[in-house]
């Protein structure tokens, strides 16, 4: 499945359920592992679930099931891999705690800049 039809099922998913703060994030540049973070909120676990529930069944239905999924059981956190598009569900509290959206916003864009600790001659 192409990128934008992946993007699009994915939000399309989140949007139907009412996700909250849903934030695309382009980390393309940043790592090989995926082209496209998604990270949303729910309002409860169970709303969580559900997101995760319906995003897993709305993938699998077009023919992109999951590659893993992670976090099912607490629902704090659910992480579902679409393998170009990783979809981090979270309530709040958890999302707020290890804010991914900043901590992917701080990272090198190209890759190439070396670590803070490098650059001073510390290994």
């Amino acid at each position: 499945m192409h990128i934008d039809a992946l993007k699009t099922l994915v939000m399309d998913s989140l949007e139907e359920l009412k996700a909250r703060d849903i934030v695309q994030l382009d980390v393309s540049r940043l790592t090989s592992v995926t082209e496209l973070m998604v990270v949303a909120s729910g309002t409860s676990n169970r709303h969580l679930a559900a997101l995760a529930e319906n995003l897993i069944r709305t993938a699998k239905d077009g023919g992109m099931p999951p590659l893993g999924v992670e976090g099912e059981s607490g629902a704090e956190w659910v992480l579902v891999d679409l393998g170009d598009v990783v979809v981090h569900l979270m309530m709040p509290e958890t999302r707020e705690l290890y804010d991914l959206e900043r901590l992917w916003a701080d990272l090198p864009s190209d890759g190439l800049e070396p670590l803070e600790e490098e650059a001073n001659g510390i290994s």
